[in-house]
């Protein structure tokens, strides 16, 4: 064989590998501003790559997901990533904004078990809860060997009495509610440890923010700050495992249809805000996939799927889904709950209404475990998209399902490098899913608690995990995070022809700036 023939083998054997991939046909057909906006980011890439990770530099210590990246910064900030599929509500607002807002609001109280000692290492999780006004504490020093364990402070005022001083306060409160960059990569070393730290962030932030008023302005932000990241539209999961929030009275008694009332509320301040300012193109709405703990019983679940039911008959437009989460290594699989989801399946049958399993499954490092085999009976039972999938690319069949089937999964590369799934994104098996032509959707899961706090992270790590992977594929991904949502029909086909004249935008930005 001659070198050309050789060549023009090796050409066609590339070309028919990569033509597997969803960006191929995309590529194969880019605009002349596309391909240059393409070749302007894959230089600076380089660019980066060259003089930032690859050299030595006293200023950067060991390079983690969550700190600010360089050049590639505004391209990617400024990009229209379309919808966010993969959020857990409760962990997507800034915690520093949050502490901020709890500061508002005298119902809010804190304890601890014991007194907040200065050693950092021995420090109990602060408590949260709003109490009726019948019920408010008395000022005292969290931090003084005085303090009564237990004993309720209202939150603003044990930060003003904190003999530790304020900094250290906040300090105390924003680290039980975050995993810093020494717990992912040094002192929580295994899968174990981190999601045990990981879980201890939600139970310290519930009690702020299971209270109706806080909420509000929570969903508020979250809804603002995914704006201001290009995203259009958000699909939050929301747990549901609380029946009841307390309501701004400080009782208990708020209803899950009270939650979704709120939810719907300030959908509609946004968008009318929005449209008063001449954006309403930037904000589609949301919807809820409505959420449960994995560890309860069949019988307990049956209650929570009758509720979502309810909901569903009753704000149609805003339950998107059914889901259960927690830890799948050592939560229960699906099969512990086939019995009552084949009958959700049943009775929606019966009521004429749909809604569609977005099951988490395959996050683990297993292969042939109960939960590396989640990933079988989530696609069995119809799953509309699959949540997080690291495993999958163990099982060629299942892929290939995926790819017919028009399976989406929801990658979140920070949160799989954090939670100790991979080492780094270049060791993500993303690129293995992309390889063989499975949309994709990159989702944050869980951005407050990882200290990511836009979507443009997740989108810069997979930019720079692969030689193959470009700004194209990008804008694949960001596209088909909307055409897998679900949106209906209607309104799906008009957030993708606004996101398409914001692409054009964009594009067109890129190759203006960076000349």
């Amino acid at each position: 064989m001659t070198l050309e023939a050789y060549m023009a083998s090796r050409a066609d054997l590339l070309t028919k590998e990569r033509s597997l991939r969803r960006d191929h046909i995309y590529k194969a057909n880019m605009s002349a501003t596309e391909a240059k906006a393409e070749e302007i980011v894959r230089r600076l890439r380089k660019e980066e790559a060259d003089t930032i990770w690859s050299a030595i530099n006293e200023d950067i210590p060991h390079p983690f997901p969550g700190m600010e990246f360089l050049t590639g910064m505004p391209v990617i900030k400024m990009m229209p990533k379309g919808a966010m599929l993969h959020a857990h509500l409760d962990a997507t607002v800034d915690v520093s904004l949050v502490l901020k807002i709890a500061l508002e609001h005298p119902a809010i109280h804190v304890r601890s078990s014991t007194y907040l000692s200065v050693d950092e290492a021995t420090r109990q999780l602060p408590e949260f809860r709003a109490l009726p006004v019948s019920e408010y504490g008395t000022s005292a020093d969290i931090a003084s060997s005085t303090y009564v364990p237990d004993s309720w402070i209202p939150f603003k005022e044990a930060r003003q009495a904190c003999s530790l001083g304020i900094e250290a306060f906040d300090q105390w409160v924003i680290q039980a509610m975050t995993i810093s960059p020494t717990e992912a990569y040094k002192t929580h070393s295994t899968v174990t440890k981190i999601w045990q730290k990981f879980t201890s962030t939600f139970l310290v932030s519930e009690g702020m923010l299971r209270y109706t008023p806080i909420w509000e302005q929570y969903i508020r932000e979250f809804f603002l700050s995914s704006i201001r990241d290009g995203i259009m539209y958000m699909e939050p999961r929301i747990s549901f495992w609380q029946k009841t929030m307390i309501n701004a009275k400080g009782e208990q008694s708020a209803t899950h249809e009270e939650w979704l009332d709120i939810f719907e509320r300030v959908i509609q301040q946004v968008k009318s805000e929005l449209k008063a300012q001449g954006r309403e193109d930037e904000f589609f709405g949301a919807r809820i996939i409505y959420t449960t703990l994995r560890f309860i019983t069949p019988e307990e679940l049956e209650w929570y799927l009758d509720d979502c039911i309810m909901l569903k008959q009753k704000y149609p437009h805003l339950i998107a889904g059914f889901d259960l989460v927690g830890d799948e290594n050592v939560l229960q699989p699906l099969t512990y709950y086939l019995k009552p989801l084949l009958r959700f399946q049943e009775k929606q049958a019966e009521l004429g209404i749909d809604i569609p399993f977005i099951f988490h499954a395959g996050e683990t490092l297993g292969d042939g475990n109960h939960v590396d085999d989640n990933l079988f009976d989530a696609i069995l039972l119809g799953t509309k998209r699959i949540g997080h999938g690291f495993s999958l690319a163990k099982h060629p069949l299942l892929m290939q399902m995926c790819r017919e089937k028009g399976i989406a999964l929801e990658i979140c590369p920070i949160s799989n490098e954090i939670l100790r799934l991979t080492s780094s994104i270049p060791m993500h098996p993303l690129p293995t899913i992309l390889n063989n032509g499975i949309p994709v959707a990159l989702s944050p899961d869980d951005p407050a608690v990882f200290g990511n706090l836009d979507l443009s992270y997740d989108f810069y790590q997979v930019l720079v995990a692969s030689e193959v992977t470009g700004l194209i594929t990008l804008a694949v991904a960001a596209r088909d995070s909307l055409e897998f949502s679900t949106l209906e029909k209607s309104e799906k086909e008009r957030a993708l022809a606004v996101w398409e004249k914001r692409w054009a935008a964009f594009v067109e930005s890129i190759c203006s700036e960076f000349k």
